[in-house]
């Protein structure tokens, strides 16, 4: 190709219409994606949070859909002065300012008092074990009962007059009532006490000696001692 051929190609009208087409779709395309995007991801578009707290969730989810919001319950609690279904809490907080579409997490009130296992404590710890035990875990402790037995040793717990069993869910808000020790023996307790029994290994057979037998045999030998042994002598006439 002659030099004269090539300058002429790259100076010709076509060839500059041709990029100059080019760069207005580049641009084009750059554009929309740009607006895409910021109609996407609300870019410049800013909602202050509403507070719900206190509010009913019916009542609050429909307040945060109108601004654009929406609501997702992620724990529940309990708070016995308020109403069930209530909004005790919410994240992010009310006042800052969030994009539409953001998710506002909420914990709401349980219509009645969460539940725990009981720990393992009935005839298995002291009192003041037992107690602290079950105030870390957040049960309250009523005054305690006492009962007969190993001094400050629990014997029983119990809730709204019903006996517990270890391992036994319970309410937390409702206060427990242990059963303590009071050191003192129970009257009715008794000591039950058994006669050894003896084996004769000579003939097989199995001899029973008992305490009464050998009650027997000394009384025996007690009527036999107060019986004089005499002799009687003839004399001269």
């Amino acid at each position: 190709m002659k030099a004269k051929d090539f300058f002429r190609k790259i100076f010709s009208f076509q060839l500059w219409i041709n990029l100059f087409s080019m760069l207005i779709v580049v641009i084009v395309l750059c554009l929309g994606v740009k607006i895409g995007i910021d109609l996407y991801t609300h870019h410049g578009e800013e909602i202050v949070i509403p507070n719900v707290k206190h509010k009913l969730f019916a009542d609050a989810e429909h307040l945060l859909e109108e601004q654009g919001l929406k609501v997702v319950v992620s724990d529940t609690g309990y708070v016995k002065t308020l109403p069930p279904d209530c909004i005790l809490e919410q994240t992010p907080a009310p006042g800052n300012r969030v994009k539409a579409g953001r998710v506002i997490y909420v914990v709401i009130n349980s219509s009645h008092s969460p539940m725990i296992t009981l720990p393992d404590i009935i005839d298995n710890c002291s009192f003041r074990e037992a107690k602290a035990k079950l105030i870390a875990m957040g049960f309250k402790v009523g005054p305690a009962e006492y009962v007969s037995g190993e001094k400050d040793w629990v014997y029983g717990v119990k809730q709204k007059g019903q006996m517990l069993q270890n391992g036994q869910k319970a309410l937390v808000d409702v206060p427990l009532v242990i059963q303590v020790g009071d050191g003192m023996r129970d009257l009715e307790d008794s000591v039950v006490y058994t006669d050894p029994t003896y084996y004769d290994t000579t003939d097989g057979d199995t001899l029973h000696y008992e305490h009464n037998h050998a009650a027997e045999e000394k009384e025996s030998n007690a009527n036999a001692a107060d019986v004089d042994e005499f002799e009687v002598v003839n004399g001269p006439e």
